[in-house]
């Protein structure tokens, strides 16, 4: 069994829209060898579910979800998983903060995509649908590797 977090600032945008991504692409390919959740690293949004301009941009690609609460991430996620997705390199520095040996299992959402370098936060720019894109994208490359 392969376990991946996603991580973005909240976990109420990007890592959450990467998780059901990945969830419905893993449906759609019936593997069941791949675990996903998604974390934020910072506390500022715990407990709130997915922000409303990001359901509506899944929905809009057709990407089903459930009912969500923002979690930080914590050591305990740190051992349990196999590799951890970051958006941008914010996201890295506050995971540096947050786990010990934090560098062994952790890279960018865009390792495997030549084209995409990180994913701008969407609740600052707004650009919802580009994000959604570009996670498909990533995601997509992740689990096929």
């Amino acid at each position: 069994m392969r376990h991946i977090i996603f991580v973005c600032h909240g976990n109420i945008c990007r890592s959450v829209a990467a998780e059901f991504i990945a969830k419905q692409l893993l449906k759609e390919k019936n593997n069941q060898q791949i675990t996903v959740i998604s974390r934020a690293t910072s506390r500022e949004e715990i407990g709130n579910d997915i922000y409303p301009p990001m359901k509506k941009a899944l929905l809009r690609r057709g990407i089903e979800f459930s009912t969500h609460q923002a979690k930080q991430i914590t050591q305990d996620d740190y051992e349990w998983a196999d590799e951890i997705y970051y958006m941008d390199q914010n996201n890295l520095k506050y995971l540096s903060y947050l786990l010990d040996n934090h560098k062994k299992i952790i890279y960018p959402i865009s390792k495997f995509t030549l084209d995409i370098n990180g994913i701008d936060d969407p609740w600052y720019t707004g650009e919802y649908d580009i994000v959604i894109n570009e996670l498909i994208e990533c995601v997509n490359s992740i689990l096929e590797n």
